[in-house]
């Protein structure tokens, strides 16, 4: 069996690794169109930044490697013009020697990845100081640039993953930086309020934000010297980073008649099967689909990449692996922060067709008598069932901890109640008594039943439409005067079995403290005393006040 594989990034040499391993048999030849392989596209904003020193690190292996390594033939330089389904052939052209060949295969995976987009009015070729960060051409090409030219100021058109991390990297590097997103919040994955603590953690980093606004102008000859903003504001630059998102990479497959999915990429089945006989995709290229729903997804991702990558190359040589879907998992670090979602938002799951409960969590990663820091963390649970359905987190520590144990229980299917039965490691450098994913499953569960929440986006709302109210803050008459909901009254919890006295028990009512804790004895004691929409606001007076602001900017 003759297995061609086109692209050796990620995916491309997880396949012809993975069948090697099954099969000493099998001829594998692998095609990259440029001279590096199976390099680190996440590492690149960090040597870039000076945290990765030499590039050559995000290089482990060459063609030689996998040669010596695994009897595999990975031709660099080699640009695969065409394919031919029907007849088993590919027609390769060798750029360094100028020559053109025609290739037979028993099996052919597409690994083509994607290809970076270009917003207007931007061009490649026009500008030299105008790059992409998603090759290791590119790479390259910025660390000459900056090590060639005086660089003080860079520009990033967009705020995604790459956008992100290589404003922090070089605001570390000493560059001033600008962030002009199109969007109207950093980071539109996220929901708006959570995005609202990436926002301040930017500007706490002197970073210059132009939200909701795009590059309407260019000044410079050959050399980009400054743009100018559709919002009118101009912005000196000597660097300009484009990095408003990628597309599948489908040039080959669409010539060749092989079907798309509804995302754009190339529709595959659990095996990676294409809609062309004995043709794979894996990678950028290929469409996912989501772990709950099965509904059609595209998650770019080096993770996902290798995964597919595997099960192709498991499938090829008979063996029984096969895609299961994603649930589109991602992290990333900004400067103090982590940053990391799972699953659906609560209009994700609503699109989906559940009824979402939404919570707010804000609780230390570990004691705070040993240094413990705040993480929040909005959760996500069906209403009906309890299905546990998404987290966003967002924190100086433990992120990454918690975000997997999220991840990992929504793919066996955990509701809410499960999270608070986890019996997860304890100690006070580690975690708290009652672990933030336990709380978030505790709370999940209680508002889903009969402790309510209200979450500010909810209670901005109803406030709006001038729905009857009583709102009740229950904490000190000192916090309450530096900032408080809009209409709430101030009943401190050691006065509120009397406060409430003259209050109307049948009109909905929402009570509040700082963060959440304090605010759940309180409705307890509200619906213990007879009050009959007794709800508390979720994330407390904290969240609220981040939400106001993140609408209000």
């Amino acid at each position: 069996m003759k297995i061609v594989v086109i692209g050796s990034v990620a995916a491309g040499t997880s396949v012809a690794a993975k069948a090697r391993r099954n099969d000493e048999t099998a001829e594998i030849v692998v095609y990259e169109e440029a001279e590096d392989i199976s390099y680190s596209v996440c590492g690149m904003p960090y040597f870039l930044g000076g945290e990765v020193d030499e590039l050559d690190t995000l290089i482990p292996r060459d063609a030689e490697w996998f040669k010596k390594r695994f009897e595999i033939d990975i031709h660099t330089n080699h640009h695969v013009k065409a394919i031919h389904p029907l007849a088993k052939e590919i027609e390769v052209y060798d750029k360094v020697k100028g020559e053109g060949t025609r290739e037979t295969y028993d099996k052919l995976v597409l690994a083509t990845g994607s290809y970076s987009l270009t917003p207007p009015p931007f061009t490649l070729d026009t500008y030299e100081n105008v790059f992409h960060v998603k090759t290791m051409d590119n790479t390259k090409a910025i660390d000459t640039y900056m090590k060639s030219n005086e660089v003080e100021h860079a520009t990033i058109i967009g705020s995604g993953y790459i956008g992100l991390e290589m404003a922090e990297q070089l605001t570390k590097k000493g560059l001033k930086v600008s962030i002009v997103e199109l969007a109207d919040q950093i980071f539109p994955r996220i929901d708006a309020d959570m995005a609202y603590h990436l926002e301040k953690e930017l500007q706490n980093n002197n970073v210059d934000l132009h939200i909701n606004d795009k590059v309407k102008t260019i000044k410079g000859e050959g050399k980009v010297e400054a743009v100018g903003t559709e919002n009118g504001a101009a912005i000196e630059t000597d660097l300009v980073i484009l990095a408003v998102g990628v597309r599948p990479n489908t040039v080959l497959a669409t010539e060749a008649e092989i079907e798309l999915g509804e995302t754009g990429a190339i529709k595959v089945d659990n095996y990676m099967k294409t809609s062309a006989e004995d043709v794979y995709a894996v990678g950028d290229v290929a469409e996912s689909f989501h772990r709950v729903t099965g509904q059609s997804i595209y998650h770019p991702l080096g993770s996902t990449a290798n995964k597919m990558g595997r099960i192709v190359g498991d499938h090829l040589t008979g063996g029984p692996l096969e895609f299961k879907g994603t649930l589109g998992t991602g992290i990333f670090r900004l400067f103090d922060l982590t940053v990391a979602f799972t699953g659906f938002s609560e209009k994700e799951a609503a699109a989906a067709g559940f009824d979402p409960v939404v919570i707010h969590n804000i609780k230390p990663a570990h004691a705070k008598y040993v240094g413990g820091q705040e993480i929040t963390i909005k959760g996500v649970a069906d209403r009906k069932s309890g299905r546990f359905l998404g987290a966003q987190i967002i924190g100086p520590e433990g992120v990454d901890k918690r975000i997997d144990v999220f991840a990992t229980a929504i793919t066996f299917e955990a509701t809410a109640e499960d999270l608070f039965h986890l019996d997860l490691a304890y100690a006070p450098p580690y975690s708290t008594t009652k672990d933030p994913v336990m709380y978030t499953g505790m709370v999940l569960e209680n508002a889903r039943k009969n402790l309510p929440v209200v979450t500010p986006e909810e209670l901005v709302r109803l406030q709006d439409k001038d729905v009857p109210l009583q709102i009740i803050d229950v904490r000190s008459p000192k916090q309450y005067e530096k900032n408080h909901v809009k209409n709430a009254v101030n009943i401190p919890m050691p006065d509120l079995r009397k406060g409430v006295a003259d209050l109307d028990h049948s009109v909905k009512t929402v009570v509040y403290c700082n963060k959440g804790v304090t605010s759940n004895t309180a409705q307890n004691l509200l619906l213990n005393i007879g009050f009959l929409d007794a709800n508390v606001l979720s994330g407390g007076n904290t969240n609220y006040q981040n939400y106001i602001k993140s609408q209000n900017r």
